[in-house]
């Protein structure tokens, strides 16, 4: 799992509308899974989980024809995490732990490439998360202004 986190906020953050992480990544397989959450720290160390999502490489393009990756090829990603309505409090931390996998949530991808459900066989998978200037993974989080609360809203990027 990798895991990114903020330093401790020193105001409140309100995080509300849907949410959305771009990964750049390569695989050494040819299918995939990548997973998204976000999570809120508590002082002491505690979590609280706010909001997942998952995205299969061979969907990548299209969610009607599957398309499977050349390993070691980068391409981007997006994750869906749904929307939430979500307070991190002063002192709190935001993390967004990617993975490969969250099974048994989500059923398990072999990473074989192979039509689910007619082989037995399965695969490991090494997978490369790249963050760099050129290669901008991150988390879009739509951001509540409490001076701006009687209406206006804005989004940001981490």
């Amino acid at each position: 799992m990798l895991i990114y986190e903020t330093e401790p906020l020193k105001r409140a953050l309100d995080v509300v509308g849907p949410l959305s992480a771009m990964l750049f990544a390569a695989s050494s397989a040819p299918d995939t899974d990548f997973t998204a959450a976000l999570v809120d720290v508590f002082p002491g160390g505690g979590c609280h989980f706010v909001q997942e999502g998952i995205g299969r490489a061979r969907w990548r393009e299209s969610d009607v024809t599957p398309t499977m990756i050349e390993p070691g090829e980068v391409h981007e990603y997006t994750i869906d995490l749904w929307a939430t309505a979500h307070s991190f409090a002063p002192g709190h931390r935001v993390r967004l732990e990617i993975s490969s996998s969250n099974f048994d949530r989500y059923d398990r991808n072999p990473n074989t490439g192979h039509p689910f459900g007619q082989d037995a066989e399965r695969r490991p998978a090494a997978q490369t998360i790249f963050h760099d200037a050129a290669r901008p993974s991150r988390i879009t989080l739509p951001v509540l202004e409490r001076a701006a609360m009687r209406g206006r809203s804005g989004s940001t990027t981490a």
